[in-house]
């Protein structure tokens, strides 16, 4: 890199993490002061509370990071737009787009780093923070679905009729083994409940049938049944598979998403839509800093006879709308209106565009 790269560059990356240093300072503040009731209802220690914020704060410095390189981007252009810097650059003989290249080295930098604390370190420190949220914030959440059905092995399916996860108990509970798509065992009883010291389940007034045989040409059954008062059984499910899951996938690294979206799809479980949207924005979010930070170069390279103010205004005026855009198309997807694969890199594609048009029309 020559000289004028580094001095972008150094701008770039100084001011990007001077600004998130601001933004969350300033959220945190406000997140004190709006749990300070819940802090005091329940007795935390400043220990505790502090812990909390340590898990916080990468999280939410995490979820800021392509909008403040953005912001932080659009400030230094401008700036340097405002002193003239930009026309003496262009002045000198260097293109327009061989200016751009400090500006996306510090998209790589930013955007690698990015992407490996989302994708596997801030997943790690969100699973204390969720249950800490869950433990102290959250009211107490009660298992509500009915007819529970899913599919825990091949040929496998399993049916619940309620679920109570305060006690870890199962009613009107089926399991059902298939061969050929012909029933060949059956058991059922009329409760299950969660032994946490042996790590199995019991089931309390069970019965099991057995098909032995179909007879050709006949609609007879040869049956083998037992009947019992208790039983320890070992089942592919547990308690965890009953509890609260809202926004359960931001303790989740990219394998772990991975592995859980082929368990509900196995499952056949309803709610998939949302982890795959979540793996897909994990990937997309590094180019989502690229994108960025072109549109905001060439919103701010202009110099301006009223300042830098325009230029910041409409940066964030542009940063809204793609936080907005970004939500609509999220929601779409986890409603099932749109492929998760769409509706995370359809954000990237649209201001792509934009961003391609204005840099061709624009007058520099």
């Amino acid at each position: 890199m020559k000289i004028l790269d580094k001095y972008i560059l150094k701008k770039i990356l100084s001011t990007f993490f001077f600004v998130v240093l601001i933004l969350v300072a300033i959220i945190v503040v406000i997140d004190i002061t709006e749990k300070m009731d819940k802090f005091s209802k329940n007795n935390l220690s400043s220990g505790a509370i502090f812990g909390y914020y340590l898990d916080f704060v990468p999280w939410v410095a995490g979820l800021i990071t392509p909008i403040t390189i953005f912001i932080a981007i659009v400030y230094v252009t401008s700036r340097m737009a405002a002193h003239t810097e930009i026309i003496a650059i262009l002045s000198s003989g260097v293109s327009f787009r061989r200016l751009l290249l400090p500006y996306f080295i510090g998209s790589f930098v930013i955007a690698v780093i990015s992407f490996v604390l989302n994708g596997w370190i801030i997943p790690q420190s969100n699973r204390s923070r969720l249950a800490f949220e869950m433990q102290y914030f959250n009211n107490q959440f009660f298992f509500d679905k009915r007819n529970v059905h899913m599919q825990v092995s091949p040929n496998v399916y399993l049916f619940i009729q309620n679920f109570n996860n305060q006690s870890n108990t199962g009613y009107q509970f089926t399991l059902e083994r298939f061969e050929e798509n012909r029933l060949i065992e059956k058991l059922s009883a009329d409760n299950i409940q969660w032994d946490s010291t042996k790590q199995k389940w019991t089931l309390r007034y069970w019965k099991i049938k057995h098909v032995d045989q179909i007879f050709a040409g006949t609609a007879g059954r040869s049956l083998d049944q037992k009947i019992g008062d208790s039983r320890d059984t070992t089942l592919s499910i547990s308690p965890k598979d009953f509890e609260n899951e809202e926004r359960k996938f931001d303790g989740m690294t990219i394998n772990e998403l991975s592995d859980y979206i082929a368990k509900l799809k196995f499952r056949g479980s309803t709610g998939v839509e949302a982890y795959e949207v979540e793996k897909q924005i994990r990937f997309s979010s590094p180019f989502t800093i690229f994108v960025l930070v072109f549109m905001g170069v060439i919103v701010s390279a202009r110099k301006s006879r009223g300042g830098t103010g325009f230029q910041i205004a409409l940066g964030f005026l542009l940063s809204f709308v793609f936080i907005l855009f970004f939500m609509m198309s999220r929601t779409f997807a986890e409603a099932g209106s749109l492929p998760p694969a769409l509706a995370a890199w359809l954000p990237n594609l649209v201001f792509a565009g934009i961003s391609a048009a204005m840099f061709r029309y624009t007058p520099r």
